[in-house]
Order: structure tokens, then sequence, then C-alpha cells
């Protein structure tokens, strides 16, 4: 396998995320998200590699923003996930529900693999090893009050550049869980911002600084109506060097092939006009062959 590897943030034209991670042809979409401004460009995206249904949806919230109830039954429907992983905590919404109910019932019924990422299903999993391929699970072992903090939060590494999902996440133990991680502080090649770069005491100056990603993602609407990220956190980021991507003018896009080169675009209005443009070597460079 040449693991090349691809990562694209998609503008939503309102509030909320919307993410893919591909390894060869292994498509793992973030977010259960699914409108008319990024339909196409996913449906795009897993043309590029052949893929005519997704590998995993992968859903960090049960808010409306990042699994809407709709738009759910559509990627159930059109996309026709193998595998679905989703938080552990019980939703206390309508969409939630609904959501959940969904799953369960379209899993049983095509005899789809779930992962409910519970307490329980994390004090299960074994210990990460470096310099290997499997992704890494940093929820907490007891669930918390606050919905946010029981998001999932999952570094994905299976490719040649790693990115560091952290959902909405606000809880101040994670992060030092993160911290404490020496395969987080040595591989994290990019980070998607926690809860849309929110100032809540999760992306602080010593996260940034330890954690020390090459890009910082922002999933934020056109109108910006929230103005993500908060002022503070493009201070720290800009402090340590880190460079800050966000959807507001159009998707951003990543990839390295065997060269082990990253490119980072990040596009205006959904169109091939390019805003900005990096490159950089990944963290670790690993045989493909382990």
């Amino acid at each position: 396998m040449s693991k090349k590897t691809r990562f694209r943030a998609y503008q939503l034209g309102n509030a909320g995320s919307s993410f893919s991670y591909s390894v060869d042809n292994h498509f793992t979409l973030i977010e259960a998200r699914f409108n008319d401004t990024n339909r196409p460009n996913i449906i795009e995206e897993m043309q590029t590699i052949g893929r005519e249904r997704i590998d995993c949806l992968h859903i960090t919230s049960w808010d409306q923003d990042h699994c809407n109830y709709n738009e759910l039954k559509e990627i159930l429907k059109d996309l026709k996930p193998s595998c679905i992983e989703y938080p552990g905590y019980s939703p206390d919404t309508d969409n939630g529900k609904d959501s959940l109910i969904a799953i369960n019932t379209y899993c049983r019924n095509q005899n789809i693999i779930k992962k409910e990422f519970s307490p329980e299903y994390r004090s299960n999993l074994e210990n990460a090893e470096e310099k290997r391929y499997n992704n890494i699970l940093y929820n907490p072992y007891e669930l918390c009050d606050n919905h946010n903090d029981n998001s999932t939060v999952m570094l994905f590494r299976q490719g040649r550049f790693t990115v560091l999902s952290l959902g909405d996440c606000e809880n101040s133990a994670i992060a030092d869980t993160i911290m404490s991680c020496t395969i987080a502080r040595t591989e994290v090649d990019i980070m998607i911002l926690a809860h849309h770069g929110a100032d809540n005491g999760f992306t602080t100056k010593k996260f940034i600084s330890t954690i020390n990603p090459k890009i910082a993602i922002c999933s934020s609407n056109f109108e910006n109506q929230y103005a993500h990220p908060d002022d503070n956190v493009r201070g720290i980021l800009y402090e340590q060097g880190v460079v800050l991507y966000t959807t507001k003018t159009g998707d951003i896009i990543i990839k390295c092939d065997e060269e082990n080169n990253v490119i980072a675009y990040n596009y205006i209005a959904n169109g091939d006009k390019i805003s900005s443009k990096i490159e950089f070597s990944p963290k670790l460079i690993i045989n493909p062959s382990i």
C-alpha cells in the first residue's frame, strides 16, 4: 500500500463541521453533514480515490451542527457507510435521539459495524503503540456532566500525516491527557480546533506549544457568524507559529504522496482559486510496510 493520504475540510454555508480523511482508497467522513454546499465536494473527494461508498462515518457530537438528522439519513441512503463511529453519551435532543435510532436501525438492517465510544469501550482498548497506524481515542473513562466533554476526540494516524480531531471538547483534563501522550506530542501534523476555535480553556498556549501542530483547522460558516476562531486562540496560534486555515472562504485540501511531501491548499469560494498554500514534511515518516 502506498499510504497516499488526503484530508479535506468542507465549507457548509452554515454553522457546523464537515471533514474527511482518506488513506489510499479508505474513506472516512468526519461528521454527519451532507447539504447542497458540501455534498458535491464530498462526492468529488470520494471519486478522487475511487470510492462509491464511505468506509467509516465518524461522528464527534450529537449536536445538530455535527450530526444533522436529515442529512444523516441522506448519508446512510446514498453513501452507505461500512462502519459508523459515534459518541458514547445519550443524546438529549430530538435531533440526536432520532439520529441514534437511525444509526441503530441502519446497522441492524445492513449488518454494519458500529462503535459507540463510551467509557466502557475506551477502557477495553489496548494501549497505542508508537510508529503504528492505529487511531487513538482520548475520550474520558467516565461520562462528564457537560456533553461537549464527551464528544469524540481522536488522533487519525493511518496515513502519511496525522489529524487530531477534538470535536467540541472543553475539558482541560482531556487536554492534559493528550499532552501527556508521547505519540500526540511527536506525531500531530494537523489539528482541528476544539469547539470551532472557542476560547474555553482547552486551546491554551501550553497545549499548542506541547502538541505543536503544523496547521490548525477551524470550521466556520461563510459569514463567520460566530467569529471563529476566537481572537485569543488566533493570537496563541500566531505566537506559536502554527498556520491557521479556516473554511470561511472555501474548502481546505491537504494531501501527501509517496514522497512524504505534504501540500496544503486553502481555496476561495469552493472554486479552483487558491487563497494560500504551504508545504511541509510530516513529523513522523513511517515505512508503509509496517
